[in-house]
């Protein structure tokens, strides 16, 4: 029998809240017939209602504050921004061992319809790259371009990799079924070989870590390594751009230039850092990303859709 956790038993405990950066004002926002998720909003200048609103989709394992915190204010002063947390991120959805990409790219439309959101661009790093691509795929009409940071067509190089994701989704229902004080133990675990450095910002990242779900979090990586867009991804008809961090480690630059070359008319920009440069090189990282927003949002949307 599964044993269910509530979302409170992945919260941090009682004790005083840690030093965070400066973030948007966020909010528990109800996806009727999907469950609860967290969510950031910029409201963006008196222009920005002109533009696209900007959804920002995060990595694996991270939350939307661990993954856009440098990104919020810049990105602010132009657009309306909206972030959430993924299913089984940080104060996302609790889904357990039930993750689907399809699901998250479900949960930002719903969002989107709750948020009277008509026209969006996602903007995807590394796991939300195939979440915005699913959005896309899924719910065109409601997608006025793309942006993908750090990501790919899909994240298996070799039957072994394929292996090792497909183990990652049967341990994740083992781990489901493990009581949560014991899954608050590995977190802490995880959250200890992560963040070696000490100090305001490394505690108030641990205390973030700490919210995800493990169960969760294994399968969202089998998932991952499950996800190819590869025969359909030739057929955005959105304006694009692509951001490719050329020192990756995690995400093979060669990958994510792929990708952008298998996207009619995307624009490839590059930031020379590693997987986590949106956080280790906002200096080179956030730049990049304004200018990839602006572009999509500046090119017309070659496509139409019936009333």
């Amino acid at each position: 029998m599964t044993v269910a956790a509530s979302a409170s038993e992945f919260e941090p405990s009682a004790s005083p809240e840690p030093f965070a950066p400066p973030l948007p004002p966020g909010r528990y926002v109800d996806l009727p017939g999907r469950g609860r998720t967290w969510v950031r909003e910029l409201p963006g200048p008196t222009d920005a209602a002109a533009k696209p609103t900007l959804v920002l989709l995060h990595g694996l394992v991270a939350n939307a504050d661990l993954n856009w915190f440098p990104s919020y204010e810049p990105l602010g002063r132009e657009f309306r921004v909206v972030a959430l947390d993924h299913r089984g991120h940080g104060r996302g959805i609790r889904v357990g061992p039930r993750f689907r990409l399809a699901d998250c790219a479900d949960d930002v439309a719903a969002l989107a319809d709750v948020l009277g959101l008509e026209r969006i661009v996602p903007v995807g790093y590394s796991m939300g790259g195939p979440i915005a691509q699913l959005v896309w795929h899924r719910h065109r009409p409601l997608v006025a371009g793309l942006v993908l940071c750090a990501t790919s067509r899909n994240f298996w190089s070799s039957p072994r990799t394929q292996i090792a994701f497909n183990v990652m989704a049967g341990a994740s229902t083992v781990l489901s079924m493990t009581p949560w004080r014991y899954r608050r133990a590995i977190v802490d675990r995880i959250v200890e070989r992560r963040i070696r450095d000490r100090g305001p910002l490394a505690d108030w990242a641990a205390a973030e870590l700490r919210r995800n779900d493990p169960a969760t979090i294994i399968a969202a990586a089998g998932a991952l390594g499950r996800f190819s867009s590869h025969e359909w991804i030739g057929g955005v008809d959105v304006p694009t751009a692509v951001i490719v961090t050329t020192q990756d480690s995690v995400v093979a630059p060669h990958r994510q230039r792929k990708l952008a070359a298998a996207i009619p008319g995307a624009e490839l920009i590059e930031v020379a850092g590693d997987h986590g440069a949106g956080v280790e090189r906002p200096d080179l990282f956030v730049p990049a990303l304004l200018r990839a927003c602006r572009s999509v949002t500046a090119r017309p949307t070659p496509r139409s859709f019936p009333d």
